[in-house]
């Protein structure tokens, strides 16, 4: 804006718009949409965003003398435009006409009601209602994270806190719509949050201790917040503060359903960390056609089910209690399969519980919605009994801590008609017999004819104007009116008031009828005004009732998990798994979940079996050809433990497993360019984060390691790391390495707890066909030119490649003569008993170790670097 418009605006504005400046001046971070009448307006920088996301016409309106960019649209079309502008990334504040309009006031009062982000919105257009819309903070001190997280369409309220790590795994796992912090911790919040996140920084005090516990105990109305087990989860408190203050400075005041804060416990929970989540595709596809893990999984019919669902398959459990507990239930509704339909029968009608309890709390649930809470209610005892009527202990319990809230019930059905229209504005929302002035003014409306009518009469009678008649206009209202010739018989009562006099009659108003008059004309408003009160009246009465629908909506759910969990077991021919605190993983006739389901026609899968301890098989080196599934048989594996420890049948003949603590997986290829990372480098990364954080209880899945370089540093770091998971002196965790470096097969004749297989394949002439059987003993060809060929290669580019393979082949049979292939050189390589190139009698050698001794490479830079090497040379050629 120029500095002459500045002036402009500043001097020469009308009344409305110094208003709406005044009113962008709170909120400049966000769209207003301005209430002008029936429509909501925006102008100046906002205008011109608003026209070009939602493709309306942008024109001008006249503020003082100058123009400014309007554009606006009609106030019922909120529903329709809101949601475009939260998707595209906007914040949202909406200015109310908090007062009617009047001749005395040259301009109503107006005021922002509520302000959209993408992670404050509990509007059904913008929310999916399989996954969680969560809003997150983090707090950072040095090396510390707080991270909270708050769903505000279901009340949800969790904290965490820990390392960076820890919080990757967890934004990964809740995938927020939003993600709040202190703006001093910018760079480094968004070095690992990435541009995935639609993030908004607050102001560095909001992020205190002092400051977030007030925020805490003032919202809990609480002394301590030891009773919600936070109390030492100091970083997550701030945190959650911080959500809270942000709650209010958008205007979400209405928070009674907010009524609970927890700790994610995340040492009760399999360690799964950001890679391992994307790469095992637990919840999203890394291909467009893709499908995930939990689109197998996922046969819930209400929508707290669905979200559960979620959890469950990223929050795998540790406690072989809770696994048994699960797996006891799934296999009851897999046997039971009447009481499975019947159970899902019962659940179809329940809808989104949870959050249709939240709107209560902020006072948007619509009457339509009041009566499917009705409809959710009544299914309660119905699934009470069903549960009771198993000798299923766990089952039972479940069931035991379900509400029937029958005064809620009782409320809507006696106070909300049976098939309420959508919104209370409407009208017509209340039952009979609720109100008596509600039922009489109904009434009057529905009979004001036969009410004037019976007044017509009536005076006709007793008057003896047998002609009498009643009209109506817009200057007094109702009248009663007498021709000239009864009232010149002086007919007319005295009490009827004359109102005009017309040629042949004169026409009169009297007390009942102008109190009818006053009736019939005032009812309808009068009605609306009553049945608002009314509902608004009945939905404070629901308030206390919330923690309790809450709990029945956790409980839905959960049931909602295990009867999907015993359907998908059932159609897909799943066997229930033996979870235990042994250190093995023996799964028989293993099969993939996703990749099963999707074969060609007349294909099968064909099964695998595995077996991992740490006393004989610790590591499965696996080769085999390109295609010929080794990745999806270190995947299966990966599932099928996961599966079994949400609580899952898994798809194998049998399954038993040592529960695992941490799964990792390094297995795919990808680049992050935008960092300045290269393929190599992020596998590099992602492998060191493995090795230092191994235990016995870890499944490790390392897939290809290596390929992103050379093929000497590739084979040098894959057998350095087969190594190190052999020989570390911290633990023995269960490995599956897939690779093309055949000469990996040496490691097993020198470690007892190393294992070759292959997946077989079988050769007709020029032709391969890959068996996909995991074998004992190792393979020694890649078949990359027959895959190659597969992919609709030219002829002519197989054939080159097959000469160039033949002359390679030749010339490495030549040198092998001379020097020895690499795997011979392999063998001569000692691994952690091996003498460095120091200890020696190498004067020279002992000069350079002394040199490196005293580098401090975090100190140096580039050139620091260049110069060090160039000095050490020196020192070489010396």
């Amino acid at each position: 804006m120029t500095k002459t418009a500045k002036v402009k605006k500043q001097h020469k504005q009308t009344p409305l718009m110094k208003q709406y400046f005044a009113m962008k001046a709170k909120y400049p971070d966000a769209i207003l949409l301005f209430r002008v009448g029936d429509f909501y307006e925006t102008f100046g920088e906002d205008a011109e965003k608003v026209a070009n996301v939602l493709g309306i016409i942008l024109t001008k309106r006249n503020n003082g003398g100058s123009d400014i960019p309007l554009a606006g649209f009609p106030y019922h079309s909120l529903d329709l435009y809101l949601p475009r502008l939260i998707k595209a990334g906007f914040r949202v504040a909406i200015c109310e006409q908090l007062e009617k309009p009047s001749k005395e006031k040259k301009i109503v009062k107006r005021g922002v009601t509520e302000v959209i982000t993408p992670g404050l919105t509990v509007d059904e257009k913008l929310l999916d209602h399989k996954n969680n819309n969560f809003l997150c903070a983090i707090h950072r001190i040095n090396e510390k994270f707080g991270i909270a997280f708050l769903d505000l369409s279901t009340g949800e309220f969790i904290i965490s806190q820990g390392n960076q790590l820890r919080i990757e795994k967890l934004i990964q796992s809740f995938q927020p719509s939003e993600i709040i912090f202190a703006k001093s911790h910018k760079d480094r919040i968004e070095s690992f949050t990435g541009s995935d996140f639609y993030k908004y920084h607050l102001d560095e005090w909001i992020f205190s201790t002092d400051f977030a516990t007030e925020k805490l105990r003032d919202h809990f109305k609480v002394q301590s917040l030891k009773g919600f087990g936070i109390e030492e989860v100091h970083e997550g408190q701030v945190a959650a503060g911080a959500i809270l203050h942000y709650l209010e400075s958008t205007e979400n005041t209405k928070l009674d359903h907010i009524n609970s804060i927890s700790r994610i416990q995340l040492d009760e929970y399999v360690w799964l960390d950001r890679f391992t989540i994307r790469n095992l595709e637990l919840v999203h596809s890394n291909h467009p056609t893709g499908i995930p893990l939990i689109q197998i999984l996922d046969k819930t019919v209400s929508p707290m089910g669905s979200r559960m669902m979620r959890k469950w398959v990223l929050l795998p459990l540790l406690s072989v209690q809770a696994i048994h507990q699960r797996l006891s239930i799934v296999d009851f509704f897999k046997e039971q399969v009447e009481k499975g339909e019947r159970l899902r029968s019962y659940l179809e009608q329940i809808g989104d519980l949870e959050r249709l309890v939240a709107k209560i709390s902020t006072g948007k649930i619509a009457p339509r919605e009041l009566k499917q809470l009705e409809s959710a209610l009544n299914q309660i005892p119905h699934i009470n009994e069903l549960c009771n009527q198993t000798d299923q202990e766990t089952l039972c319990e479940i069931a035991s801590s379900l509400s029937y809230c029958e005064q809620v019930r009782d409320a809507i059905a006696e106070q909300i008609i049976i098939d309420p229209p959508s919104m209370i504005s409407k009208g017509g929302v209340i039952s009979e017999g609720v109100h008596e002035e509600l039922d009489d003014l109904r009434h009057v409306v529905k009979n004001s004819k036969s009410l004037l009518a019976e007044i017509q009469e009536s005076e006709a009678e007793k008057t003896g104007i047998t002609n009498l008649k009643i009209g109506f206009n817009n200057v007094f209202g109702y009248y009663l009116e007498v021709t000239n010739k009864y009232k010149n018989q002086g007919l007319v009562p005295e009490n009827w008031v004359r109102k005009q006099t017309l040629t042949g009659s004169e026409r009169y108003i009297t007390d009942e009828l102008k109190k009818l008059e006053t009736k019939i004309l005032g009812a309808e408003e009068k009605i609306l005004v009553i049945e608002e009160q009314i509902y608004l009246d009945l939905i404070a009465s629901l308030f206390d009732y919330i923690p309790a629908i809450q709990k029945n909506a956790q409980v839905i759910a959960k049931l909602d998990c295990l009867q999907s969990l015993a359907l998908v077991a059932e159609e897909n021919n799943y066997c229930k798994p033996i979870v235990d605190e042994s250190f093995s993983i023996d799964i028989k006739d293993g099969r993939h979940p996703v990749i099963e389901k999707h074969m060609e026609i007349g294909e099968s899968y064909v099964p695998n079996d595995v077996f991992l301890d740490t006393k004989e098989t610790q590591i499965m080196m696996i080769t085999g050809p390109n295609m010929s599934g080794k990745s999806a048989i270190l995947r299966q594996t990966a599932l099928i433990c996961l599966m079994a420890q949400m609580g899952s049948f898994v798809p194998a003949s049998s399954a038993r497993l040592g529960f695992l603590d941490k799964l990792f997986t390094r297995v795919g290829a990808s680049d992050n360019i935008s960092s300045g990372e290269s393929t190599f480098m992020v596998e590099m990364n992602e492998t060191a984060s493995i090795m230092n954080n191994i235990s016995d209880r870890s499944l490790i899945l390392l897939d290809e390691i290596g390929r992103g370089t050379s093929t000497y540093d590739g084979i040098s770091i894959a057998w350095s790391l087969a190594e190190y998971l052999y020989n570390n002196q911290k633990c023995c965790p269960k490995t599956l390495f897939a690779t093309h470096y055949h000469e990996l097969n040496k490691l097993a004749d020198r470690y007892d707890r190393i294992k070759n297989y292959s997946v077989s394949t079988k050769e007709i002439g020029q032709k391969v066909i890959f068996l996909r059987k995991l074998i004992p003993g190792g393979s020694n060809h890649s078949f990359g030119i027959h895959v190659a060929q597969m992919a609709g290669m030219p002829r002519s580019v197989i054939a080159r490649a097959q000469e160039i393979l033949l002359e390679l082949e030749q010339k490495s049979f030549e040198a092998a003569k001379t020097q020895g292939d690499i795997s011979s050189r392999l063998d001569n390589v000692s691994s952690a008993m091996q003498l460095s190139i120091f200890e020696t009698v190498d004067p020279t050698a002992g000069k350079l170790k002394a040199a490196l001794m005293e580098v401090d490479i975090h100190r140096m830079t580039p050139i620091d670097c260049m110069m060090k090497l160039n000095e050490l040379k020196k020192m070489m050629e010396e």
